[in-house]
């Protein structure tokens, strides 16, 4: 318990799988958190079950694409605890699954605007928030396939292949300021993005059990093993990590 006790945390995209994980944990473990969510009613009942539960967490809508927004809701966070210890980019979609040659620029942009420009805009102006405060932590999904490639999603791909390189190149930037900055990728977890990629809750059992059968440890990862990593690059306990891959993927990525 208390492993990050009174950190300020902003967590993006934080209503559904991951994020709700992360939210849950980070707040049992002793965060502020601020959820950040476009799903307003799913952003606010994530809140309600975690100060039900004794922790404290408060919902604000954010729409990572419009950094008038995002400066808004940061400063916001800011007012009301006093600092931000730790940001956790981690809204995103998948986009369409369409070989290159048929991806609609406008389809590629969606994606980017999203996964790396969110990304690049809420660092941004967390940034300016820690140098207050004499550092911080910044942790950014990236995921499997930002390590290696596959014949499917490619702007996907190119987008958290995007993120990792981004984290790095901020964990030096900003080496100097102790602000850290660290990728997780994770494999394949069961979420609401997963069920969507397999077709719908009515094709979920047949498509995990495929899936399954690609991970050397025979099963699918759950949110809480993507969670419980963020909670360590959060935490002091990570403190001499930065611009570090930390894969979560039941060893997909080993072979």
């Amino acid at each position: 318990m208390d492993r990050v006790k009174d950190k300020v945390i902003i967590i993006t995209g934080a209503a559904l799988g991951i994020g709700r994980a992360t939210s849950i944990l980070l707040a049992k473990e002793g965060a502020k958190v601020a959820v950040t969510d476009i799903l307003v009613d799913e952003g606010k009942a994530l809140v309600e079950e975690i100060q039900k539960n004794g922790g404290e967490a408060e919902f604000w809508h954010l729409d990572v694409t419009n950094e008038n927004q995002i400066e808004r809701v940061f400063a916001d966070v800011y007012q009301k605890w006093g600092k931000i210890d730790v940001l956790v980019n981690n809204a995103g979609i998948s986009g369409v699954n369409k070989p290159t040659h048929k991806i609609k620029q406008e389809e590629w942009n969606l994606v980017m605007s999203i996964n790396v420009n969110g990304v690049f805009l809420c660092t941004k102006h967390a940034v300016n928030l820690m140098l207050n405060h004499g550092g911080g932590s910044i942790v950014n999904l990236s995921a499997a396939y930002g390590l290696v490639g596959s014949p499917s999603l490619p702007a996907y791909h190119a987008s958290k292949g995007a993120v990792r390189l981004m984290s790095k190149t901020d964990a030096l930037t900003y080496a100097h300021h102790n602000i850290r900055v660290n990728s997780v990728h994770p494999g394949f977890i069961m979420t609401p993005m997963i069920e969507e990629h397999l077709g719908g809750k009515e094709n979920v059992e047949h498509g995990k059990k495929f899936l399954d059968r690609l991970q050397p440890l025979g099963h699918i990862g759950e949110p809480d093993d993507i969670a419980y990593g963020i909670l360590y690059l959060a935490s002091d306990e990570s403190k001499f990590i930065t611009g570090a891959e930390l894969v979560i993927d039941g060893g997909y990525t080993a072979g």
